[in-house]
């Protein structure tokens, strides 16, 4: 008989009396105003991690507490539950995976602990002006020079690129295509790298294009192989799509709680469109649930999530969308008066969540680009044919 494989994790549930008991030490209203809700967030999320309470997905060796995928979900259930701050750089539980995966001992001993703290902010250098969704296009280009890269391009749509310490990038090592890419570590301060920030759609500068002007990095920051960045980066991309959700399902169970609650109170609670539209929300969320789920088992089992992660990405992306539509149809007019307006209903979060919704179909991989993923690799399709001109010289 073979020897079954045991695994060093807590018993189910032990947990979450320490949970339980440092969350009610801990949580408190979020203040008002940008600056002191994030100083909020990082203060938790160092606590947290100081206490052994942060990361319940990751390895015992890396700082995480290892439990299985049911006590993950009743470690975000309390979390939810409590209402504790959201880590304030989501971006970071991007990197930290590939760092898990593929980083040095150094690598994992330099990076994840004060990433995991919120000690240091992390941003995506993926996305430049034009490699967007086809990003095996890009064109920032990495020259060794003796133990440095020279990094020279740009990138662009780069999330908390003005708060970020540190950013994850894909730069081009050796040939076109995904067969020359690398995955390298940059130091946001590094002398040649300039932060521009852009403004979006809500009048925030959330997103930034990032200008490097032979930006040297050490050899020791590269993650990998050198001309193997392409495939850590699904290591990243994959777990950007499989396990966003993980903690984003009761966040979303509680915000179509709170939405049925604002239609119950106002006139468009006896609309039987939007009590349909209600129900459909209430739905969704279950449907996200158990398709997140099967991809996060996936994940756990140490297998690439591939495509059930496309199908997770899009899902949710869609509806964000569809949840944000219905809440300005049940607020009515008020819902032009956006998040800087103090007379906003409820600060305006359902305005701002529309605005910055119409994004969540673009970034990380276009909508369309998710179909085709799913039609191919998922549905067994064939692969569109080329536009009438494609390669023609």
């Amino acid at each position: 008989m073979a020897a079954v494989e045991t695994v060093d994790r807590p018993r189910q549930g032990e947990f979450l009396g320490p949970l339980r008991e440092f969350l009610a030490a801990h949580a408190s209203p979020p203040p008002r105003g940008g600056s002191a809700r994030l100083t909020w967030a990082r203060a938790f999320h160092a606590d947290l991690t100081d206490a052994g309470l942060a990361a319940p997905g990751w390895p015992k060796e890396v700082g995480g507490m290892d439990l299985s995928l049911p006590d993950q979900l009743a470690y975000h259930r309390e979390m939810t539950r409590a209402r504790a701050p959201r880590h304030p750089c989501g971006l970071s539980f991007i990197v930290a995976p590939t760092l898990i995966r593929h980083g040095t001992p150094t690598q994992k001993d330099r990076f994840l602990r004060p990433l995991l703290r919120a000690d240091e902010f992390w941003c995506q250098g993926f996305s430049e002006p034009g490699a967007g969704s086809e990003l095996t296009a890009l064109s920032t280009r990495a020259v060794r020079d003796g133990d440095h890269y020279v990094v020279t391009g740009q990138k662009v749509w780069t999330s908390q690129a003005h708060l970020a310490d540190w950013m994850f990038a894909l730069v081009r090592t050796g040939e076109p295509g995904p067969k020359g890419i690398s995955y390298l570590l940059l130091s946001m301060t590094s002398p040649g790298l300039t932060v521009r920030p852009l403004r979006d759609i809500s009048g925030g500068t959330h997103f930034a294009e990032v200008f490097l002007d032979e930006v040297r990095v050490p050899v020791e920051n590269l993650v990998g192989r050198e001309n193997d960045g392409w495939s850590i980066a699904r290591t990243s991309l994959g777990h950007e799509r499989a396990t966003a959700f993980l903690s984003d399902e009761f966040r979303y169970r509680r915000v179509v709680s709170e939405l049925i609650a604002l239609a119950a109170g106002s006139p468009a609670g006896d609309d039987p469109v939007v009590r349909q539209d209600l129900a459909r929300m209430e739905a969704g969320v279950r449907i996200l649930a158990s398709n997140s789920r099967r991809a996060l088992e996936t994940v756990l089992a140490g297998r690439d999530p591939g495509p059930a992660s496309s199908v997770n990405r899009l899902m949710r992306a869609e509806f964000d969308q569809r949840l944000h539509e219905v809440a300005l149809r049940v607020i009515g007019p008020d819902a032009v008066l956006g998040n800087r307006e103090p007379t906003a209903p409820e600060g305006g979060r359902w305005t701002y969540g529309y605005l910055m919704s119409r994004s969540s179909t673009i970034g990380a991989g276009t909508a369309e680009i998710q179909r085709n993923t799913i039609a191919e690799r998922v549905l067994g399709l064939p692969a569109p044919p080329p536009a009438p001109g494609a390669g023609r010289g």
